[in-house]
């Protein structure tokens, strides 16, 4: 079914499972033997939401690479991401940014995993329901937040800046901003500009923002091709999700371009660049399709 404005999810079924395949690729990451990025909290999350297929590739047990799923090579960049986002976090925070914002959080666990330096506040935000069963799932296995964790179980649909005021953020420090696997095709094109306007406008002076962004699925035959490909290799392991029905339809928003133009000093990458820096192999041809094609990073820094 297609994606609409008013539409519901959980962490096993339409966007909601695809933050649990990034748990579970972050869970595989960990267990290797030179790991780029510690989770220890992926797999228990991921083991929660209970999708048989990927708590195999959790706890590495699925090894083989299907083709269209790609699960080595998914594991690599997933864990560049999640490394290049944690490194992004030690930078910030080392300069003196003490205020954080994750929106769409989902299955993110850095206020448990990260060394925050003390007097830090971390916000997340995203849909009150997954919230809710992150935080008893930390909690049933004894993990407790490494600093200041405030909670903001709102869609980012509604008046979300509201509610993170009432939760405690302050306008006035500095902030860094994460938006991780949510500005890469999750949106409608209309909403992506509304998201990055809010948190424009809550901005001071010397906030930080580090995203991706484009699309996982381009508009191209090949694209398409492609994501059909990886909704039947899924259907094969036994979890049925239609993967080009995740993505809202449109030229979605160039956020590097956006915040340029607002003012913000920005830098970009591709997942080329941040393969590299962890060390782990080179896109081969047969890779540069797909996400690896379509989306970009971003850091931007409001001078």
């Amino acid at each position: 079914m297609a994606r609409a404005e008013d539409d519901t999810w959980d962490l096993a079924n339409s966007v909601g499972a695809t933050a649990t395949l990034v748990a579970a690729a972050r869970a595989a990451a960990t267990k290797r033997p030179q790991p780029v990025v510690s989770d220890p909290f992926a797999e228990p999350l991921v083991r929660a939401v209970g999708i048989d297929l990927f708590n195999r590739v959790a706890t590495g047990e699925f090894e083989g690479d299907d083709g269209a799923l790609g699960i080595p090579r998914m594991t690599d960049m997933f864990g560049a991401r999640a490394r290049f986002f944690d490194d992004f976090f030690a930078q910030v925070t080392d300069a003196g940014i003490r205020q954080v914002v994750i929106v769409a959080a989902g299955l993110d666990s850095r206020s448990y995993r990260l060394s925050w330096p003390a007097g830090t506040t971390v916000y997340e935000i995203d849909q009150p329901e997954v919230i809710e069963f992150k935080t008893t799932t930390l909690s049933k296995i004894g993990a407790k937040p490494t600093t200041e964790h405030r909670t903001v179980g709102i869609d980012l649909r509604s008046d979300w800046p509201a509610a993170l005021r009432a939760a405690g953020f302050d306008d006035a420090q500095p902030t860094a901003w994460l938006a991780e696997g949510v500005l890469i095709g999750f949106l409608p094109p209309q909403a992506e500009v509304r998201l990055l306007n809010n948190v424009i406008a809550l901005s001071a002076k010397g906030s930080h923002l580090a995203a991706d962004h484009g699309s996982v699925i381009g508009s191209s035959d090949d694209s398409q091709e492609q994501a059909q490909k990886i909704t039947d290799a899924l259907a094969r392991h036994g979890f049925e999700l239609d993967y080009a029905e995740l993505i809202y339809p449109g030229e979605h928003t160039d956020v590097a371009a956006h915040l340029r133009d607002r003012g913000w000093h920005v830098i970009r990458y591709r997942l080329h660049d941040l393969l590299t820096a962890a060390g782990l192999p080179e896109l081969r041809t047969a890779d540069q399709q797909g996400p690896a094609n379509n989306v970009g990073l971003v850091t931007a820094e409001l001078k």
